[in-house]
């Protein structure tokens, strides 16, 4: 298979750090960089443009609802015309610090509750796809398989890139595990690779109860917040090549420049 490794990164918040940026930059070819709204300040937001660039890892705005405190992982109810404004204020503010870096954003990946919420709301996606749409329709939006925002890119007219979880269980809904029950979160990095190759061979998503979704998916996550990130992501790719799977940016899957 021809796929992406990609992280959601740049989620330090002044004095407090999140993760190893610099690590994970040198393993996947996509980075999802936060916008400010559920982690990251602007410095942090600069710092990891520059530095998704000098690796040659392709940008992605990483847009939440505004909930700093939670870590935009609460559900928030928003007017569309708010949300797709709020949506909208985060690309902008990151599409500034690439283009001050000689960089652009190559896709949008919504985090948290904002993008579990609109992976079984059409209307919540349809405003996510809109905002995205408007702020340059020739933007990927990274979704997750299966889900009623990918179907909403495709209504938009957007290259959609289908996504799933290294580190994540899921449901037989294709949904993700809520965090809050045990095994929703796999902690160890045979386990994620396990989850994979599982997923590889089974030609779509593998629920806990072993039933199958069939599916394709372009894109692997392997969350930046996990302590297990770096590990992960390092045995993933080389357990991936090692299998004859080619890895690349983004970009270059949907036969676009980086």
């Amino acid at each position: 298979m021809q796929l992406n490794l990609n992280a959601d990164l740049g989620e330090s918040f002044g004095a407090w750090k999140m993760g190893d940026d610099e690590a994970l930059l040198a393993i996947v070819d996509s980075a999802n960089i936060a916008c400010g709204f559920h982690a990251g300040d602007p410095l942090v937001m600069r710092n990891t443009v520059r530095a998704a660039r000098n690796s040659g890892t392709s940008l992605g705005a990483h847009p939440a609802f505004p909930d700093l405190q939670g870590f935009g992982r609460r559900a928030m109810q928003m007017a569309p015309a708010e949300l797709e404004a709020a949506v909208l204020y985060q690309l902008g503010a990151l599409a500034a610090m690439a283009a001050a870096e000689g960089a652009r954003l190559s896709h949008v990946k919504p985090h948290g509750a904002l993008n579990n919420m609109a992976c079984e709301d059409a209307a919540m996606a349809d405003t996510v796809a809109r905002a995205v749409k408007a702020f340059d329709p020739a933007l990927i939006l990274l979704a997750p398989v299966l889900s009623e925002l990918a179907l909403a890119g495709e209504r938009a007219g957007l290259a959609v890139a289908l996504e799933v979880f290294a580190d994540r269980a899921y449901t037989e809904r294709a949904t993700l595990v809520p965090r809050r029950e045990p095994g929703a979160v796999l902690h160890q990095s045979s386990e994620c690779i396990a989850h994979v190759e599982r997923m590889i061979e089974a030609g779509g998503v593998v629920a806990t109860s072993g039933k199958v979704l069939e599916t394709a998916f372009h894109s692997i996550c392997v969350h930046g917040d996990n302590a297990h990130a770096v590990a992960t992501a390092r045995q993933l790719r080389a357990a991936l090549e090692a299998a004859g799977h080619g890895l690349h940016p983004l970009p270059a899957l949907f036969g676009l420049p980086t």
